[in-house]
């Protein structure tokens, strides 16, 4: 009974975001404290929810203060070098805007923390996406599957769990799995490419003089920036009046009033750019020290020096004592990212009360349990591709410590069994990770689908057909390399 209603809670939640009936965190809520009570276990939703948000408080803290970061980071101008090569690469073209969106995430996921990776990459992309009026869920899928490729790094959590849970070595299991992740990439990359298309026929071979046109409230426009058009467009992270990756997001004119900022020069690709060059909170004279102090925050998250809710308290208070020395300007920082922060933490803490009922209820352990009982014993020998597939549900309906923690170490019995070694197992156990990632219990989704603007029903729809064939890929490249 626990195993149906568990996979009925999953089912009517994905449903009703996905049909727009109620908003993720609504659902995230409500949903499970039905269940909850239809379990017969409504005594003890306190202590479900409880242990839910205790277990992700150092995950909202770590998002709360990575996004006051890296917006600080992106108000004075970290990232404009970053911007104007991918602007220049990709001009007016939607192909290359998608091809380059695919190419930023997974240079920026060598991180190994999907949050930045998603406000980075969202931040540098959204205002060519809006100008250009293309669609924004293919950049929210790209930026997912090319995160969740890179995500199987060592330090970026699913290889180290699956080698804590199996005892055995993290380079073991990564670093034969780098031919089938490469096929993997190379597999979003060329996806990246077909999308690109589809939005360039759907729009046309565009220049930058046909991309400038007035922004409308429609959730795919944005005034563009270019030669010879009075569009004024500030798009940037703007001046302190705007959320998201492009606070200060493109009225008709700038943000100081004046109309046509935006069109300056003679048309030059340079000009076509996705951050205002000369918005107020530019700190060009800290930029080498804004530059080492990311890379010593990176650094010391790498080599786990301090857990990373504290390096990014630390780091967000350095970043605006050195910036912003005057309180005023502080505070207006802050306020200015407060949108992102309220909705991502608000939206964490939901899921809190998700994860909590699945697991105190116990549902998640009778699912996973099915699941495993449910292996035919003629696929014994063939443990490594049962345990990849089934790492595609498993990590999209369970965390990642539920699946490494809980089931992967039966499965990984199971395979020993039929003589199928842990550390072929445990190579499988990564396969899902690029549909993991758009899973409604990881945190990280929230920022990237949040700063995109982009509801995460809309989201699901578009990225779960693909992100289940980039699995497949690399699972069948783990097979035909012997890996698997």
């Amino acid at each position: 009974m626990l195993t149906i209603l568990g996979f009925a809670m999953i089912a009517t939640f994905l449903v009703l975001i996905m049909m727009k009936k109620m908003s993720p965190i609504a659902a995230l809520v409500l949903i499970p404290a039905l269940f909850c009570v239809f379990v017969g276990k409504g005594a003890h939703l306190g202590d479900y929810v409880i242990d839910g948000v205790s277990s992700l408080a150092p995950t909202a803290a770590m998002l709360m203060f990575a996004i006051v970061y890296f917006g600080v980071m992106i108000d004075v101008g970290l990232f404009d070098p970053i911007v104007r090569a991918i602007l220049r690469f990709c001009k007016a073209d939607p192909m290359r805007i998608v091809v380059g969106t695919a190419l930023l995430a997974a240079i920026v996921s060598l991180d190994g923390d999907g949050s930045t990776t998603f406000m980075i990459t969202v931040s540098a992309m959204y205002p060519l996406y809006k100008r250009l009026k293309m669609s924004l869920v293919v950049m929210t899928g790209v930026a997912a599957m090319a995160n969740g490729v890179m995500n199987t790094l060592p330090w970026g959590g699913p290889t180290a769990r699956a080698a804590t849970a199996l005892k055995v070595d993290a380079t073991d299991i990564f670093v034969p799995m780098i031919p089938a992740l490469a096929v993997g990439l190379l597999a979003v990359v060329v996806l990246a490419y077909v999308l690109g298309l589809r939005e360039r026929r759907r729009l046309g071979t565009l220049t930058l003089d046909e991309a400038l046109v007035r922004e409308a409230e429609s959730e795919t426009v944005l005034v563009g920036a270019g030669s010879g058009a009075k569009s004024g467009a500030k798009s940037g992270a703007g001046s302190g009046s705007g959320t998201g990756p492009g606070a200060g997001t493109g009225a008709a004119s700038g943000s100081d009033g004046s109309e046509g900022d935006a069109a300056r020069g003679a048309g030059s690709d340079d000009d076509f750019q996705g951050l205002d060059p000369n918005r107020a909170t530019l700190r060009p004279k800290l930029y080498w020290f804004n530059a080492l102090l990311t890379v010593a925050l990176l650094t010391a998250m790498i080599m786990e020096l301090l857990p990373i809710p504290v390096l990014f308290l630390l780091g967000a208070a350095l970043a605006l004592t050195v910036n912003f020395p005057h309180i005023p300007d502080q505070k207006a920082r802050i306020a200015a990212h407060a949108d992102n922060v309220l909705n991502v933490s608000g939206m964490v803490f939901a899921a809190a009360v998700f994860t909590g009922v699945l697991t105190g209820t116990g549902m998640v352990d009778h699912m996973a349990n099915w699941l495993v009982d449910t292996i035919p014993d003629g696929m014994g020998p063939h443990m490594g591709l049962v345990t990849g597939l089934l790492s595609l549900p498993l990590t999209y309906f369970m965390s990642n410590d539920g699946f490494y923690f809980g089931v992967l170490p039966v499965l990984a019995e199971a395979g020993q069994a039929h003589g199928v070694s842990t550390l072929e197992i445990a190579r499988a156990s990564i396969v899902g990770q690029p549909l993991h990632m758009s899973s409604p219990l990881v945190p990280a989704v929230y920022v990237l689908v949040g700063m995109a603007k982009v509801e995460f029903g809309d989201h699901t729809k578009f990225v779960v057909k693909w992100a289940v064939l980039t699995c497949l890929v690399i699972l069948a490249a783990g097979i035909l390399f012997g890996i698997i």
